[in-house]
């Protein structure tokens, strides 16, 4: 079996030119990498690449967390009464808007994930929303209509996340016409589009994505990065039979970054992240003193259980550790300690006991199930 390729990487700027240089020969590269890894800045760098010759030469449409500052609410009102949010008009992301007159497209999309309704007002550069409800005043016995129409509502911030979404598949589906608004368009780079997201609708935002994007092929050339296995499972599926390139990327510590090749293993980052845990673990000579482990750990460790739960067919997780010792305790501390809405941006470290259970729990659960864990993880040089 031929060893894994491995290419590692100084700065995220590094990493850019090398996804530039695949996409001569692909249509697509597809990255899957944790959250905190540098994602949405290598993004960025992506698309700043593009504009060495100067802000008129920028080729890349990108949809990241940045894409929702393009949009604001006015909270400026004198009786908070007609909320509408307001677009920057000034972004090339929206060259083609007054123009071409979206509304159709983006509700096409909007109407598989959403309920609600929008108008735009090309004028004043703002939308407003609404929503049918139930009527208060419809009685079976009068000839009032069951649903009114409430006017200028504030759309939730889910429901706002997946309009803007909508927005941006719409002006991809311009720039795979030919669209002059966006003929430099060249790249099309997407970073996490469903971070707030259930899984059915993760499933139907990759598939739409992949069948759109799969039109643009010979066109327009897409990186799309992920840190969701779901999403970006279905994306991998929907796109293995085009010029694909699949890569795990993981941040070593002080030493740069690393993308490996997985192609030949489209399920790799379940076992990457259990690696990663692993990685944790004290070594030869080392106590738990010695080791630092953060409390989102937990999280991760029982996002791992899950997913190999569902793969044996257990209806819980914790049956993937029946049998070892101390697994009713375990089992408890797993329910208990995966619960917090820990930070992997705050992180917080373990205390002492918690430390101590985490490693136990995580060791009973590799002596059972013996994975091959590849080796991606770096360890960053003592000072």
């Amino acid at each position: 079996m031929n060893a894994p390729k491995i290419f590692r990487f100084k700065t995220l700027s590094d990493i850019a030119i090398r996804l530039r240089s695949d996409l001569k020969d692909l249509d697509f590269v597809l990255l899957y990498a944790y959250n905190g890894t540098g994602k949405t800045r290598l993004s960025m760098e992506f698309k700043d690449r593009g504009k060495k010759g100067g802000e008129d030469k920028r080729d890349t449409l990108y949809f990241n967390a940045y894409t929702e500052d393009l949009f604001h609410w006015d909270n400026d009102l004198e009786y908070n009464t007609e909320r509408v949010l307001k677009i920057n008009s000034e972004s090339k992301f929206f060259d083609g808007f007054k123009e071409l007159a979206l509304e159709d497209k983006i509700f096409e999309y909007l109407q598989r994930y959403a309920t609600f309704n929008f108008k735009i007002d090309y004028e004043k550069w703002e939308i407003s929303f609404s929503k049918s409800i139930p009527n208060p005043a419809y009685n079976p016995s009068n000839n009032e209509p069951e649903t009114i129409v409430q006017d200028n509502i504030k759309i939730s911030r889910g429901e706002e996340n997946i309009f803007i979404w909508c927005i941006f598949l719409a002006i991809c589906e311009l720039v795979i016409d030919g669209a002059e608004a966006y003929d430099w368009v060249k790249f099309i780079y997407i970073d996490d589009p469903i971070s707030s997201l259930d899984d059915n609708n993760a499933i139907a935002v990759a598939s739409d994505l992949s069948k759109l994007l799969q039109k643009g092929v010979d066109k327009i050339d897409v990186v799309i990065s992920s840190h969701h296995h779901l999403f970006f499972n279905v994306a991998c599926n929907e796109l293995k039979k085009k010029k694909c390139k699949r890569y795990f990327l993981h941040k070593n510590g002080e030493n740069g970054y690393s993308l490996r090749a997985t192609d030949e293993t489209p399920f790799f980052h379940h076992i990457a992240l259990l690696s990663e845990l692993k990685s944790l673990l004290p070594k030869d000579g080392e106590s738990l003193d010695d080791v630092s482990i953060k409390t989102y750990h937990f999280n991760m460790l029982r996002s791992i259980m899950e997913k190999t739960a569902t793969f044996f067919g257990y209806d819980d997780f914790s049956k993937c550790i029946h049998g070892v010792e101390d697994e009713v305790l375990y089992a408890r501390a797993l329910n208990l300690l995966s619960h917090g809405k820990y930070s992997i941006y705050e992180p917080t470290e373990m205390g002492p006991d918690t430390k101590s259970l985490f490693v136990k729990i995580l060791n009973a659960f590799l002596d059972k199930y013996k994975f091959d864990l590849p080796e991606i993880i770096v360890e960053e040089e003592k000072p």
